[in-house]
């Protein structure tokens, strides 16, 4: 184990991920408010770097200031919702879009200019002006009706779906974790036959939309940044493909009993691992 503090001083910048390292279902993770604090009286430079799709770095920001982080504003957020709404706006720009998710995560679509329809209000009779399905978040939508609508819609109509959360599962009590719209993308994949575009942690595109906004403000390498996540297969293996250091942290995904045992079976291997975030 490394203690997190020792780190702070080796990186000019520190890339977190968000649930399982900032926070979790109960607030946030005991003494990352004192992290984010000693980054920012160091004036070092950090951002969080989310698969969550379900609001908009407005929005998350807000939910970091009710929690006691008003440090983490919109500007120190990346989500993996923002490269969906760049995927829409580059390739989508006409037509209706159909989305799974909450009303919140539909600010991805409507900030492309395109008009937002929640999958239940779809009639699959009348389908004609759909040009694309965003699966946004594993709340706002009935598990059964909803996603049996999506496999006829999908069979009815040729149209990109794109992916804005692709992870599989988050963490919610101890070491219970929920299941993410990503495990819904994969089931529904497989069911209708199709390949779905995806946005989010372990691929590039989330890591360089970061590292060109740190870039804009400072001169920096990639062996100038660590990536925090609690995720091997997501947080860590997208940190150590782009070429950062990387600590796993155990407040989330990866439990400690299991530490060693998951490190040998994947071979993602981190630069660091720490009990948590915390100083």
């Amino acid at each position: 184990m490394t203690p997190f503090a020792s780190l702070l001083n080796q990186y000019k910048a520190i890339f977190f991920d968000a649930y399982g390292v900032l926070k979790n279902a109960h607030g946030l993770i005991p003494g990352v408010d004192q992290t984010i604090g000693r980054l920012v009286e160091s004036q070092t430079p950090f951002y969080v770097l989310t698969n969550d799709a379900s609001r908009s770095p407005d929005e998350l920001a807000e939910s970091y200031a009710r929690l006691g982080l008003p440090q983490i504003t919109a500007h120190c957020i990346v989500s993996s919702g923002m490269l969906a709404r760049e995927y829409l706006q580059l390739k989508v720009n006409h037509g209706t879009v159909a989305y799974l998710g909450t009303p919140t995560s539909a600010h991805y679509i409507e900030n492309a200019d395109l008009h937002a329809l929640p999958i239940r209000d779809v009639d699959l009779d009348n389908a004609a002006d759909i040009t694309a399905l965003v699966l946004l978040d594993d709340e706002g939508f009935d598990w059964n009706t909803d996603l049996n609508k999506t496999v006829n819609l999908l069979r009815r109509r040729n149209i990109p779906v794109i992916v804005a959360n692709t992870d599989a599962t988050y963490p919610v009590a101890g070491s219970q974790v929920a299941v993410a719209i990503g495990a819904v993308a994969d089931m529904l994949e497989r069911i209708v036959g199709k390949q779905f575009i995806r946005f989010g942690k372990p691929d590039a595109q989330l890591f360089m939309f970061a590292y060109d906004l740190l870039r804009e403000r400072m001169p920096i390498t990639k062996s100038d940044i660590l990536m925090v996540g609690d995720t091997l297969k997501s947080d860590i293996l997208g940190g150590n493909k782009f070429g950062f250091d990387t600590a796993l942290v155990l407040t989330g995904n990866t439990p400690a009993q299991d530490v060693d045992l998951r490190i040998q079976a994947t071979g993602i291997i981190p630069t660091y691992v720490c009990e948590s975030a915390a100083v």
